[in-house]
């Protein structure tokens, strides 16, 4: 396998509050390769959005601060940049498609002129015309019918779907090595959705980028990811190829998140929502943040009072579970208690 394009070693991101200092990114680490998608799943308030605004240098200092960790671009340490040379890195090698496009893109400039902006700032050698040229294949790339029209267009002259098109044009017109899509298809009809989708995969293959795509669909992930990465109260709680994570999931915290959602392939006879509700980041359980609701610890002392330390079981296959070998147990009482089927890895060997 090649090297990472991107390495997030050990993060750690807080924010000073009124109440005390929050810990929203707790030693996160992943990879990032090129041409892959990771998908990062977690609910919200998990981390997710954080560590990638981390990996951005958006973070507002104060109350925010980076406080350990490195974030490597091919080798390069993003951290220690000054806000000169990360300027540089943001919209060029590294570039962002928010979940809002209509508070992401000014309302008073035509989505043409933005778009051509970003491309100006790291290209500008190129022509007004060359610019415009190649705006235009962009929105024609990302499937906005008569681009060329529309390129004088204001935000509020384009559907949202629409709109998400252009952002994801923006976001590719640099030929970035790394593209970060968070909650790309929020608040859009389930048509449109694939609709975004599809021009986001169609994005990935123009640049051969790898990308971090942050949603709580996991309908999604199953669709576009290559690996996953879920979070809880900050930490990374387990990690693997999409088929390892909703097959054989190693965390009950994962096992939780696929039992709670419907499915359309499985004649369900009852979900099993995960009790409880997520933890305040500003004052976490002891030991492992998931014991609260963790239908498998059992108020076991280990779990109440001792951090688990995630565990590689296999190459880019972890899990932060004191008792993952459980699993297949719980795994089972699940599919008894809810007449889903997961499989397992030793059942599909």
């Amino acid at each position: 396998m090649s090297d990472p394009l991107l390495s997030i070693r050990d993060l750690v991101t807080q924010f000073d509050t009124a109440d005390g200092t929050v810990r929203a990114v707790d030693g996160v680490s992943y990879d990032v390769y090129p041409g892959e998608t990771v998908g990062v799943v977690g609910e919200s308030g998990s981390g997710k959005s954080v560590t990638v605004m981390s990996v951005l240098g958006l973070i507002p200092e104060p109350p925010g601060r980076i406080a350990d960790g490195q974030v490597l671009l091919e080798g390069r340490d993003l951290l220690t940049l000054s806000d000169a040379e990360f300027r540089d890195v943001r919209g060029k090698d590294i570039a962002m498609i928010f979940q809002d496009p209509m508070t992401s893109l000014n309302p008073v400039l035509t989505v043409g002129s933005q778009i051509a902006e970003a491309i100006e700032v790291h290209r500008s050698h190129l022509s007004d015309d060359a610019i415009r040229k190649r705006v235009i294949e962009l929105l024609e790339l990302v499937g906005v019918p008569n681009a060329d029209d529309r390129f004088d267009q204001y935000p509020h002259e384009y559907s949202g779907g629409m709109r998400q098109r252009a952002m994801i044009a923006m976001a590719i017109a640099n030929e970035p090595k790394i593209l970060i899509a968070d909650e790309p298809t929020t608040a859009l009809d389930v048509t449109i959705q694939a609709q975004v989708l599809n021009v986001l995969q169609t994005a990935q293959d123009e640049t051969n980028a790898g990308t971090i795509l942050i949603t709580h669909d996991l309908g999604v992930i199953a669709e576009m990811a290559d690996r996953v990465v879920v979070m809880y109260g900050g930490r990374v709680v387990e990690t693997g190829t999409v088929d390892e994570i909703f097959h054989s999931p190693k965390h009950p915290y994962t096992l939780g998140l696929l039992s709670s959602l419907p499915r359309p392939d499985a004649d369900l006879e009852r979900l099993e929502p995960i009790p409880g509700q997520p933890p305040s980041l500003i004052n976490l359980p002891s030991g492992c943040a998931f014991h609260p609701r963790c239908r498998m610890g059992n108020d076991r002392q280990r779990c109440r009072f001792e951090t688990p330390e995630r565990i590689d079981l296999d190459a880019g296959r972890s899990t932060a579970c004191h008792y993952y070998e459980e699993m297949d147990a719980e795994i089972q009482r699940v599919q008894d208690a809810t007449g889903a089927e997961i499989s397992t890895e030793d059942e599909d060997a």
